[in-house]
């Protein structure tokens, strides 16, 4: 789609002025690619710094500290709550996907374990052979055939698409403990931040063991990450199929062969 645009803004240009020889409109063509590609690439670059910073200065000594206060048992049931929270989230992509029979499983498992399971932090339901299944907008997106753009880093959440921020968006704008909420703004900023926060804790506590590897063993972390990242996106395809070729189309010459999560 990038490619068409850019095509399409030389035809115009070159139909508004005088004649040219197409062999001297292709060097120009390639040099706005290459600007445009260093400008994303140092865009990407810096804030992967910042995220970095921010993640061993910030989040990462919190992570420990609330590793330190509390105990396996503790950790596996407020993940087990966080969880139950986003169930119904799940079921409604579900539903926007056409997968019913995944759809039941997911609002069975929230009821289930929001009554026997006390709110999600038993998981009574996979113990009963509904096993736990996560979606998102983003997955959503890609069932219907939405093409993911190109790699960005986003502020605080890290790696992302154009894509995947949009559905990251939507995630955050429907999910159950936002719009519970809404009515009161002064209740829902502090209950959605306290929950953001959480989340984020809850998620580096479990992951930053294996980050902190990840980044030692990494000659260069920024592009070990990006191509793991890719390379982890192109299971998400439309209607299965594999969808890795709508990054390339975008003259960013980005390498997807090492895998990671």
């Amino acid at each position: 789609m990038l490619k068409k645009l850019y095509l399409a803004v030389a035809l115009v240009l070159v139909m508004g002025s005088s004649p040219v020889r197409a062999e001297e409109t292709v060097p120009d063509k390639f040099a706005q690619q290459q600007d445009d590609n260093s400008m994303l690439e140092s865009y990407n670059r810096a804030m992967f710094s910042f995220n970095n910073h921010f993640n061993h200065y910030v989040l990462m000594p919190v992570s420990r500290a609330y590793r330190e206060i509390t105990t396996p048992f503790v950790r596996k049931r407020v993940r087990g709550l966080l969880s139950n929270l986003r169930e119904p989230l799940y079921a409604g992509n579900y539903v926007l996907q056409g997968n019913l029979k995944q759809t039941g499983i997911s609002l069975s498992r929230f009821v289930i374990n929001s009554t026997l399971g006390l709110f999600g932090m038993f998981d009574v339901a996979e113990a009963w052979g509904l096993k736990k299944d996560t979606t998102g907008f983003d997955d959503t997106f890609a069932e219907w055939c939405i093409p993911d753009g190109p790699y960005i880093v986003l502020p605080f959440l890290g790696s992302s698409t154009p894509r995947a921020a949009v559905g990251t968006s939507l995630g955050f704008i429907f999910d159950p403990v936002f719009w519970t909420t809404y009515h009161d703004a002064n209740v829902n900023s502090k209950i959605s931040y306290s929950y953001a926060a959480l989340q984020a804790i809850t998620l580096m506590e479990e992951n930053m063991d294996l980050l902190n590897d990840f980044e030692r063993n990494s000659v260069d972390f920024y592009e070990t990450v990006k191509s793991a990242y890719l390379q982890n996106r192109k299971n998400k395809g439309c209607f299965g199929k594999d969808m890795s070729s709508s990054v390339e189309s975008y003259d960013f010459d980005f390498d997807i062969d090492e895998e990671y999560e």
